[in-house]
C-alpha cells in the first residue's frame, strides 16, 4: 500500500468516528418524545376520587377511623358476638293451649308490647273467668260495705257487723288484685279466648318454634327476640395478653366483610377457663355505629394503655403504592384523597405511620386497592 492510499484511509476513519460521536451526542442531548415522559403524565394525574357509600358497600371497600397507639403493644384476638343479657328475651306460653294465631316471622322487627302470637285453651279461659269473678265479688263487697256503714251510722246494726263487712271487702279486693295480676302477667285477652305472647323489648325475632295449630305446654319456648344494639363481644385471650388489658382500653372490631367498629373493653375475666385455658375480655361497641350481627366471628385489635411515643396505627392493607410513594386514601364525605405517608414498623397485619396521618382521620382499609384502581380509571390509566 503506497503512502497516498494510507493517507485517504486514515482520513476516512477520522470522518466515521466524528460522525458516530456527533450522533451519540445528539441522541443524549435531544429532548425525549412526549410518550417517553412518565413524570409529566404522573404530575397531571389527580390524587382524589369520589365514591359513594352505596358503591363502597357494593364492592366491599372498608373504612376505619385512625387511632394512635404503639405498634407491638396491640393485642389481636378472635372474638364472637353474643346478644347481651339485657338485649335478648325468651317468649313462652304461660298456659297450655293451642297456638291459634301467629303474627310475625323470623327476622321481623318488633316493638316492646307487640303481640307475636295467641295461645287459646281452657286454662286461658279460666284466667279470664277468675278475673271477672273476682271483680264481681269485689263490686258486691263494696256495695255491702257502703250499706253497712249507712246502717251503722243510723245505729241500726252493731259494730261487729260493720267490721265483718269491712273484712269481706278487704278479702274481695285482695282476690281481685291477685286475679287481675295473673291476667296481666299472662296477657289474657279481654274476651277470655286466649293469652297473647308479647315481646318485652324492641328488637328482631331471631327464632320461632311456635307452629300454628300445635298444642304447647306451659313454659314452652315459642320465640326469641334480640336487640342487635345490645351485644357483647367476647374475645379469647392468652394469660399473658390478659394481664396487659384493663377495662377502658380502646379496641377495634373488624368483621369478615371488612367493616370496622370502635369498641371499649368492659371487663376481663380474672381466671382462665377450666376447659379452654384462656381468659375472656368483654368488649362493648361504642354507640352510633353499624350494629354487629350476633353469632358472627370477628377479629379484635385491643390497644392497652401504655406510656411512650405513639403513632397512627393502621391496617397494613390500607397502605398502597401510587407513583412510587406509599399512600393512604383519606376519606372526607364521599371524597377519597391520596395522602403520602412515611411508614414505620409493621407487624401482625398492622403498620405504624410515622408522618402524614393523624389520629381521628378516616381512611380506606379493606380492599383499598380498589380506590387506587378507581383513581387510575378516572384518567384512563388502567393498571
Amino acid at each position: 500500500m503506497n503512502s497516498v492510499t494510507r493517507n485517504w484511509l486514515g482520513l476516512a476513519m477520522v470522518i466515521v468516528a466524528a460522525c458516530g460521536l456527533g450522533f451519540a451526542v445528539a441522541r443524549w442531548t435531544a429532548s425525549p418524545p412526549e410518550a417517553a415522559m412518565p413524570e409529566a403524565a404522573n404530575a397531571a394525574r389527580p390524587d382524589s376520587v369520589t365514591i359513594s357509600q352505596e358503591a363502597l358497600t357494593a364492592v366491599g371497600i372498608g373504612t376505619e377511623t385512625v387511632s394512635a397507639g404503639i405498634l407491638g403493644s396491640e393485642v389481636v384476638a378472635t372474638a364472637t358476638i353474643h346478644p347481651e343479657i339485657r338485649g335478648e328475651a325468651i317468649l313462652m306460653a304461660h298456659v297450655p293451649g293451642v297456638v291459634s294465631r301467629i303474627e310475625v316471622r323470623v327476622g321481623d322487627r318488633v316493638k316492646a308490647g307487640d303481640t307475636l302470637a295467641v295461645v287459646s285453651g281452657q286454662d286461658a279461659a279460666g284466667i279470664s273467668t277468675a278475673r271477672d269473678t273476682a271483680n264481681a265479688k269485689l263490686t258486691q263487697a263494696r256495695a255491702m260495705l257502703v250499706r253497712e256503714k249507712e246502717l251503722f251510722g243510723k245505729q241500726v246494726i252493731a259494730r261487729e257487723e260493720l267490721e265483718r263487712a269491712q273484712a269481706e271487702f278487704d278479702a274481695a279486693e285482695a282476690m281481685a288484685r291477685q286475679a287481675g295480676s295473673a291476667a296481666r302477667v299472662s296477657n289474657a285477652l279481654a274476651d277470655g279466648t286466649g293469652v297473647r305472647i308479647v315481646s318485652p323489648l324492641s328488637g328482631s325475632v331471631i327464632s320461632r318454634s311456635a307452629v300454628l295449630g300445635k298444642f304447647v305446654q306451659a313454659e314452652t319456648e315459642l320465640f326469641r327476640v334480640a336487640d342487635p344494639s345490645e351485644i357483647d363481644i367476647d374475645a379469647a385471650l392468652s394469660s399473658q395478653d390478659a394481664r396487659r388489658i384493663h377495662a377502658g382500653d380502646r379496641a377495634k372490631v373488624r368483621t369478615r366483610d371488612g367493616m370496622t367498629v370502635d369498641a371499649i373493653v368492659h371487663s376481663v375475666t380474672p381466671t382462665l377457663g377450666e376447659e379452654s385455658h384462656v381468659a375472656t375480655a368483654i368488649l362493648d361497641p361504642l354507640p352510633g355505629q353499624t350494629p354487629l350481627m350476633p353469632g358472627d366471628t370477628v377479629t379484635v385489635i385491643i390497644m392497652p394503655a401504655q406510656k411512650g411515643r405513639s403513632s397512627a396505627i393502621v391496617p397494613a392493607d390500607a397502605i398502597q403504592e401510587l407513583d412510587g410513594r406509599d399512600v393512604v386514601f383519606v376519606r372526607t364525605g364521599d371524597l377519597f384523597k391520596a395522602r403520602p405517608v412515611i411508614v414505620g414498623a409493621r407487624g401482625a397485619g398492622r403498620a405504624a405511620i410515622i408522618s402524614g396521618l393523624r389520629a381521628g382521620e378516616v381512611i380506606a382499609t379493606a380492599n383499598a386497592f380498589l380506590v387506587k384502581a378507581e383513581m387510575r380509571k378516572s384518567t384512563g390509566d388502567g393498571e
